[in-house]
């Protein structure tokens, strides 16, 4: 069974950054895409990042492209969101999650994520 702890959410300005991390354990985590989702209050949720197995293949949403980069340690089972620039739209809990799925077309999509992380809450005031 994997669990996944997010840690590195806060309160910063708009304009700031943030790095969010999530440590992996009880499985083997070089076997799992990675991705990051957020929900804001009120709203579902939406996908922002995925990494794949290796680190070599990394996708986005739109919103976020260009001000967030997500990257993975397999040595420290660790996968990671760095966000710059941050504006206060991107306010939300924060997940990562974990997926076997081999298909990156459904990287994007929470209903093929097996794992969850319990969520961490940014923050971004104007």
């Amino acid at each position: 069974q994997v669990q996944l702890v997010e840690s590195g959410g806060g309160l910063v300005q708009a304009g700031g950054s943030l790095r969010l991390s999530c440590a992996s354990s009880g499985g083997t985590f070089s076997n799992y895409v990675m991705g990051w989702f957020r929900q804001a209050l009120g709203k579902e949720r939406e996908f922002v990042a995925a990494i794949s197995w290796s680190g070599d293949t990394t996708y986005y949403a739109d919103s976020v492209k260009g001000r967030f980069t997500i990257s993975r340690d397999n040595a420290k089972n660790t996968v990671y969101l760095q966000m710059n620039s941050l504006k206060p739209e991107d306010t939300a809990v924060y997940f990562c999650a974990a997926t076997p799925v081999k298909s990156s077309a459904d990287w994007v999509r929470n209903r093929w994520y097996n794992y969850w992380g319990q969520g961490t809450q940014v923050t971004v005031s104007s």
